[in-house]
């Protein structure tokens, strides 16, 4: 997995469930999904999968599509699930990666990713995790 800068995304045991993430995302129409490595200078967790949808309904999608697909292949279940009393931004935690999961609103006004715009930025495209099943 690279950026457009040439960064690898190092390899850590959730690599396969960060590419199946990706793959669920990008079954129910997820936008502008990004990985962020914030492993260097975030003590809790290597990355943060970064996807919004455009409604509640399409992110309560999102969310059940990822929890599905990574349980379904043989994977953990998230530690945690917040946000999801209104699916407006959701966050799950699976240890190693955290994946945040907004309607478009919500993504614009925090700018997770301005945040963190110091740290590489890797775009997974869908088809890497096709062959992970």
């Amino acid at each position: 997995m690279q950026d457009h800068h040439g960064l690898v995304v190092k390899e850590i045991a959730s690599a396969d469930w960060i590419l199946l993430t990706s793959k669920a995302i990008d079954e129910k129409s997820g936008r502008d999904t990004v990985v962020i490595d914030v492993g260097d200078v975030f003590a809790i967790t290597e990355y943060f999968v970064i996807t919004s949808g455009r409604t509640s309904r399409q992110v309560k999608a999102i969310v059940d599509e990822i929890e599905e697909t990574i349980k379904k292949a043989g994977g953990p279940s998230p530690t945690c699930i917040e946000g999801n009393d209104e699916y407006k931004w959701v966050l799950m935690d699976y240890g190693e990666f955290l994946v945040h999961v907004f309607d478009s609103n919500e993504r614009s006004y925090y700018q997770l990713e301005r945040l963190w715009s110091d740290r590489p930025l890797a775009t997974l495209p869908p088809d890497e995790a096709t062959n992970l099943r």
